[in-house]
């Protein structure tokens, strides 16, 4: 018989009136790593937050036994003290603090006095990085110094620390390099090893498939089935069945006939230049030069730290680097960009890769979000705002690209992030771009929500708009353009035309260009 670490039977839990979670049943077995699979707002993380006591007891309805105790969180100190931790998909550590002080922040070696005990706090800091494969860390490093694959694997050695037997991970790898990603999952089959249960919320499908021994799929807050590896269909596509509750059959929507139709030349980009903004001497972006056609669809392929990122931002208003130099024609015309509000004004759009950080305005709602960049040109005149038309345009754009939510005045911080990425794209749209630049449009979005992404790019293909997609995933750039640009260390290792466009062909850019063939 199995022996069930975790059951959490009939829970509910609304909104606001809305039902984020509708009579869910799990069940987890110890020693397993159990995913969690759905798309975007189907409410994966709201019953892990339910589990943890961030949603307090009391506040959602049905019960949760661990290890055969009816429990009643109140705090998540609750759920740590029985030795339930969870790790969510916004890092929680604090930046400026060393390696040692965040492993055991909350959690401090103290001596009688309750004065920090730092000899133990360090060595045992070091015990704790061990055990996910940083034991050559020095300890004293603050945070901040490091890249975001090392700070997942802290926030995992912070949960070590605090003698974890229920491990919850909210998307642990959607910001991660693939091999940042695949060391991640191996830490996770190490930490089963030695009788650590897991949870894994994540949209990787392949991620899933390889380390998960069970997988339960939750739709509009109902949980749909579980899945056993072993006994059931483990394939992508059958995954996909359940989260979506239909057959997908092509990820990437077709872009054919008549209406569309690639034109001439929108951007060109000669001889760009960038240098690093903290060093004046380090180049980042070498002698670029590319173009876009109206209707088209180009991609910026390459590995990470390619500089493709930091080539989108100097374009768009000299957003990163310093020494900038070359050349942007719009339309065949030379343009002199100095800052974002040139950028804008000569019809250039940017979507950041980070949508929290730069794209959005967590606190604020979705109508202001949406019309923020366009307030000037468009919602505006003689400095005063048209709040009618704001109304207007943000309802049309919501129900456009297909905006899950109550209303426009609804907070986008309370959104999945599919949709907002969704509020993100419409931001931009409404500005009226004659470019539109996308940095990875589909991180840590479900599969249904990326084919509606894919449906809008398309839309705007169709439109005459010129598209640039940047994508870490090499499918999502064959899938979705007409052509792609390899980049490698700041410079174009090669381009590719659709019928050239395989990963095979990327790669072989990557590798000729490092051994200074280029090709």
């Amino acid at each position: 018989m199995s022996d069930i670490i975790l059951e959490m039977s009939h829970i509910t839990k609304d909104f606001s009136g809305v039902k984020a979670l509708d009579d869910v049943n799990l069940q987890v077995e110890r020693g397993e790593i159990h995913a969690l699979c759905g798309e975007n707002g189907a409410g994966k993380s709201t019953l892990m937050n339910v589990l943890s006591g961030v949603w307090p007891y009391g506040t959602y309805t049905g019960d949760i036994s661990y290890k055969g105790e009816v429990c009643k969180f109140h705090k998540i100190n609750d759920s740590e003290q029985k030795g339930i931790v969870i790790i969510h998909q916004e890092l929680a550590l604090s930046p400026y603090l060393s390696i040692a002080e965040n492993v055991f922040m909350g959690n401090e070696q103290t001596s009688m006095k309750g004065v920090i005990n730092w000899t133990e706090t360090r060595s045992k800091a070091k015990e704790a990085l061990a055990k996910v494969g940083l034991e050559d860390e020095d300890v004293n490093t603050p945070v901040n110094k490091l890249g975001v694959g090392k700070q997942q694997l802290i926030e995992i050695a912070k949960a070590m620390a605090k003698d974890v037997e229920l491990l919850i991970l909210d998307e642990p790898t959607a910001a991660l390099n693939d091999e940042e990603s695949a060391q991640l999952l191996e830490i996770m089959l190490e930490l089963k090893k030695h009788g650590v249960t897991s949870i894994i919320i994540s949209h990787k499908l392949n991620e899933i498939s390889y380390v998960a021994d069970a997988i339960t799929i939750i739709r509009d807050g109902h949980t749909i089935e579980t899945l056993k590896k072993g006994v059931d269909d483990f394939s992508e596509d059958r995954i996909i069945k359940g989260m979506v509750g239909r057959e997908l059959t092509n990820r990437y929507p077709l872009r054919e006939g008549d209406e569309y139709k690639i034109g001439e030349d929108v951007m060109e980009v000669r001889d760009w230049n960038v240098y690093s903004p903290d060093d004046a001497d380090r180049q980042i972006i070498k002698g670029v030069n590319l173009h876009v056609k109206a209707g088209e669809v180009v991609g910026l392929a390459g590995l990470m730290g390619a500089g493709r990122t930091e080539l989108a931002m100097s374009l768009f208003g000299r957003e990163y680097g310093q020494k900038i130099s070359g050349e942007i024609l719009m339309h065949g015309k030379p343009v002199k960009i100095h800052n974002v509000k040139d950028a804008i004004s000569n019809k250039i759009a940017y979507t950041s890769e980070d949508r929290k950080t730069y794209g959005l305005v967590l606190i604020d709602d979705i109508k202001h979000n949406m019309t923020m960049a366009a307030l000037r040109d468009t919602f505006s005149k003689n400095g005063v705002v048209d709040s009618s038309e704001e109304i207007l345009k943000a309802e049309e754009y919501k129900k456009l690209i297909n905006v899950k939510a109550n209303s426009i005045n609804q907070n986008v911080g309370a959104l999945s992030g599919g949709n907002q990425q969704k509020v993100v794209l419409a931001k931009w749209m409404l500005t009226q771009p004659d470019v539109l630049i996308l940095d990875e449009p589909t991180r840590g979005i479900d599969v249904g929500a990326k084919y509606e992404i894919y449906t809008a790019i398309n839309d705007l293909a169709k439109q005459g708009k010129a598209v640039i997609v940047i994508s870490s995933e090499m499918p999502e750039i064959i899938g979705t353009c007409d052509r792609a640009y390899v980049l490698n260390e700041g410079q174009i290792a090669g381009e590719l035309t659709k019928e050239e466009l395989t990963q095979e062909r990327i790669m072989k850019c990557i590798m000729q260009h490092n051994n200074g063939k280029g090709e």
